[in-house]
């Protein structure tokens, strides 16, 4: 046992001064108090609800510590992380605690403005709605006489309600100047709602058909 102890006693000792060293430096620190603006970020979200519009994005926390550990290095990566594993459709009110924050070690929480995070949650749905194609700059003295659309129906995703109030999605606007006969356009669709997407990307052909026009009472 004695010999456990005395082995390499020198190198025991020294680490045990240098350890004595930082505790007396770090004890010795005065403890500051500061605030800085934070990202807000979500786990767990359930696949079936997306998160409202409106969304805070960072949060400003007031924080205390040593003042080597309140570096700006020290802190880049500190966030409020929110766990939303219990929501469900609706509205949630979430209050910051100190365990959503990852805050680095001998740094105390004190506070956060806003303390409480109110989310509203949409059930998501999906939908087949129809595709139209949508033209600008007809050739004068022509009209259409025909069109095909590939596919005619395409899937989206998004809030129950805001999808519930999408019949049909429209083509990029699709130039004709300097149609005559028939022409194949390739081209995406426009939502006309951000918190809509599209099931899978799609890419939408189109194919048109222009004749000329006839005038009345033409010989």
């Amino acid at each position: 046992m004695r010999q456990l102890l005395t082995r390499n006693l020198g190198w025991k000792l020294l680490s045990l001064a240098i350890a004595i060293a930082l505790w007396i430096a770090v004890a010795r620190e005065p403890e500051l108090a500061t605030s800085l603006s934070v990202p807000i970020q979500f786990k767990n979200i359930p696949d079936d609800l997306d998160i409202g519009s409106n969304v805070a994005d960072r949060a400003r926390i007031e924080i205390r510590g040593p003042s080597g550990r309140l570096s700006r290095d020290n802190l880049s990566d500190v966030a409020v992380v929110l766990d939303l594993s219990d929501a469900r459709a609706g509205e949630r009110t979430y209050t910051i605690h100190p365990n959503n924050i990852n805050l680095p070690s001998g740094i105390a929480f004190y506070r956060s403005v806003p303390s409480q995070i109110t989310l509203h949650f949409d059930r998501l749905v999906t939908r087949e709605v129809d595709v139209r194609a949508s033209y600008s700059k007809m050739p004068e003295g022509y009209h259409s006489t025909g069109e095909a659309i590939e596919p005619a129906k395409i899937r989206i995703r998004g809030p129950e309600q805001r999808v519930r109030n999408i019949a049909s999605v429209q083509t990029d606007p699709l130039d004709l100047s300097g149609v005559v006969g028939q022409k194949q356009f390739r081209t995406q669709v426009n939502l006309g709602d951000p918190q809509v997407r599209l099931e899978a990307p799609t890419v939408i052909t189109v194919k048109v058909k222009l004749e000329k026009t006839l005038r009345t009472g033409a010989q």
